[in-house]
């Protein structure tokens, strides 16, 4: 076949909806003719994407294809990576394919190991099943299972270990994919820290701001991004740590998160899952990352964003400036102004409860509880939220009192509390962190489904340490080192399991209340601004940062953290607090927040009435973006308009690419000496025509084709030195 692949499947598409369309209208004889039809054509557009021949496993969708192969010696090994018919081979031959510490001895595909039988569930994936044939490997089985997507050049990998022994196996410094590439140090630039940052040379290891790394060949614009769904501390990604080898895991056994698992006999152990992506032609690599990478996480990763289908909008928390002083009174009073504004999700932070631990409504703050207020929010159609800590307790809470077994424990055996090095809490009182590799993981379950089965909680912002401090400077502060009666047998496994614990309680949560919002804060992910693919899977925000500075550093800080985490992070599932909406620059702060998720703070009793109706405005004028284009599931760079820095402009722009129906683009002056810019963009129809409107007003600006929003763009001015514009950008006639 020599057409793409998306082409593909967009005529059979359009085929499809012509049938379908006049289904009706058709005779019974005519309709037997067309379903015919549909057979025909789908055995025509169908593709068998996986092969195996006995040696050798072929992965091939038109637009990538790898071939591996079983040699002589028991090897099991990539032969050939390529894009599409190109002749560039992406490794040499010999690659070791993975490797991994067994019982501290090294292990690798090179050689021992004999194959065990093949399987594919559907005609996008295979697993070569292998057994091991020394002594040591006797007893392991490897499933290695490869996944293809039909319109995109990406191949996903993971292994599942079995032990079929009669004894415990202990796997650690996990490579799942490595790679031996024909690159060397003088030809490649390293795109790591989300993509975002470039490295010259050998040498490189990535950690966790690495969930996404691009080898980049400046000399022959090829390249390949190394995706890693590692979660949190755990991920390690490395270039050229020897010479043309690229490898994607887990962190080694020498690093302060390694990676550890013991795999009891009869137990299967899953990976996680890594990703690549090989392209050609491509003298830089962001198109690949603004629309490959982009169409691969927002349909294919899993991404809980894509789960509920209603996107939270514009979002009010409570924590700036009132931090834990608050009471009922209070939040009704900001709840009733909130809804003047159009906020959608009302968000109650820290303070509504008595203590940490036992989650008990504070009813000196609360004397009617929580429901009332609930209702009052729910009442003017906003979405009820709460903070709470899934781990967090205090010393004098009678959860820890009846449950000291339940603490995480230091390296010296006592409780630990690993959010910080005091172990108090902002009031002072001693806090403990609690393990979720214990009957603790029922007990917060049990008080988060009450808060929403009771009081009707929608967002529920889950904070605080659970596996690592994002505070601590303490180098093994960290994980439990306590195994007693708990899902891990050492501090190592525990780090995994830890966050694979918090995965399944949200897992656990959605299951009872599938449109619950989860907003998991970077401490719960353990460092500072920590986010990455896995959590994307199972929680649907993360609350990226703390600013509260005013304007316009706080909205500029705002632009600059959510341009170093896209596009490799989809731009919704950043949560940047603390801008308020009162003030002057009310309107500045929603227009930087606009390019992740508007959620603003304050003091809304500030607010005029005036004002609460031009915010109004603003809000109405998102939620209609939203349902044009539903631009939330989208962010792209926009060509020439880099980093946020100061003397210049920057921008981005939240384009429907599957639609192509049009979006928004923002754009921002911090004090740059031009008074206008061109902004150009791409990833529309060619010929179609498209509409330029200023927001929220709907002034029309230009009218102007695909091609040359492309190619010519259209201008801004802005004659302060700090200034702002939003703008739809929406399709009028289609070719």
């Amino acid at each position: 076949m020599k057409r793409n692949l998306r082409e593909l499947h967009l005529i059979k598409s359009k085929i499809l909806k012509v049938i379908y369309r006049n289904l009706i209208k058709i005779e019974m004889k005519k309709l037997f003719i067309c379903s015919v039809f549909i057979l025909i054509s789908s055995a025509i557009f169908s593709q068998k994407f996986t092969q195996w021949d006995g040696n050798q496993l072929t992965l091939y969708n038109n637009l990538v294809k790898r071939v591996i192969t079983i040699t002589s010696s028991g090897g099991f090994s990539t032969s050939s990576l390529m894009v599409s018919q190109n002749a560039y081979n992406f490794v040499n031959n010999g690659c070791d394919e993975f490797s991994f510490l067994l019982n501290d001895k090294y292990f690798d595909g090179s050689k021992n190991w004999k194959f065990f039988s093949y399987e594919t569930n559907d005609s996008a994936s295979a697993t070569i099943r292998l057994r091991g044939t020394t002594k040591e490997t006797e007893s392991l089985e490897l499933s290695i299972t490869y996944m293809l997507y039909p319109d995109l050049p990406i191949i996903r990998k993971k292994i599942v270990f079995k032990n079929v022994g009669i004894n415990d196996m202990k796997i650690e410094g996990l490579i799942v994919e490595r790679l031996n590439t024909p690159y060397n140090l003088t030809k490649i630039w390293t795109y790591n820290n989300f993509a975002r940052q470039k490295w010259y040379g050998q040498l490189f290891e990535g950690n966790h701001n690495d969930p996404l790394v691009v080898v980049h060949n400046i000399s022959d614009n090829n390249g390949i991004v190394l995706g890693n769904e590692t979660p949190g501390l755990l991920k390690e990604t490395t270039v050229l740590q020897k010479d043309g080898l690229l490898t994607v895991g887990l962190t080694q056994p020498d690093k302060n998160f390694s990676f550890q698992k013991w795999i009891e006999p009869g137990e299967e152990w899953d990976s996680p899952w890594v990703f690549i992506v090989p392209y050609i032609n491509e003298k830089e690599p962001f198109d690949v990352l603004n629309i490959t990478v982009s169409d691969y996480v927002r349909n294919h990763i899993g991404l809980r964003l894509g789960k509920i289908p209603k996107k939270p909008g514009f979002v009010y928390n409570t924590w700036f400036p009132f931090k834990s002083n608050i009471n009922d009174t209070l939040i009704i009073n900001l709840a009733e102004v909130a809804a003047e504004c159009g906020i959608e999700e009302f968000v109650i932070d820290d303070g509504w409860q008595t203590n940490r631990g036992d989650w008990e409504v504070d009813k000196e703050k609360f004397p009617n509880g929580l429901k009332p207020v609930f209702d009052y929010i729910k009442s003017k159609g906003m979405k009820p939220g709460l903070w709470i800590s899934i781990s967090a307790v205090e010393e004098n809470s009678e959860i820890y009192t009846n449950n000291p077994e339940w603490a995480i424990r230091s390296k010296e055996g006592i409780p630990d509390y690993i959010h910080n090095d005091t172990g108090k809490t902002p009031a002072g009182g001693k806090s403990f962190s609690m393990s979720l590799g214990t009957g603790w993981y029922e007990y917060i379950k049990n008080k988060i489904l009450y808060l929403v089965k009771e009081h009707g909680l929608e967002y529920l912002k889950a904070d605080l340490a659970v596996v690592s401090g994002a505070y601590t400077y303490e180098k093994f502060k960290s994980g439990d080192y306590s195994s007693d009666n708990k899902f891990y047998k050492t501090r190592e496994e525990s780090l995994l399991v830890l966050y694979r614990r918090i995965w399944q309680l949200f897992d656990d949560l959605h299951t009872e209340a599938p449109e619950l919002f989860i907003d998991c804060t970077f401490e719960t992910m353990g460092a500072l601004h920590l986010i990455d693919f896995d959590m994307c899977k199972y929680a649907e925000g993360n609350w990226l940062s703390n600013i509260e500075d005013s304007f316009p550093v706080g909205a500029f800080r705002v632009r600059q953290l959510a341009w170093a985490r896209t596009p490799v992070i989809p731009a919704t599932a950043l949560v940047i607090g603390n801008l308020p909406l009162n003030g002057s620059e009310w309107e500045s702060n929603l227009k930087s927040l606009v390019g992740t998720i508007p959620i603003l703070l304050g003091d809304l009793r500030k607010i005029n009435p005036e004002t609460r109706g031009k915010i109004r405005e603003w809000t109405n004028w998102l939620k209609e973006m939203q349902r044009k284009y539903d631009y939330l599931m989208f962010r792209q760079d926009l060509p020439g308009y880099g980093e946020p820095t100061e003397g210049s402009w920057d921008g981005w722009s939240r384009i429907n690419t599957e639609t192509k129906g049009g979006g928004i683009v923002g754009i921002f002056k911090e004090n740059a000496i031009e008074a206008k810019r061109l902004v150009s963009i791409p990833y529309l129809e060619t010929n179609s025509y498209y509409e330029i409107r200023k927001a929220p007003s709907g002034e029309l600006i230009e009218t102007l084709t695909g091609e040359e929003l492309k190619l010519k763009g259209f201008k801004v001015f802005i004659d302060e030195n700090i200034g702002s514009e939003l703008f739809e950008i929406r399709l009028v006639k289609k070719h």
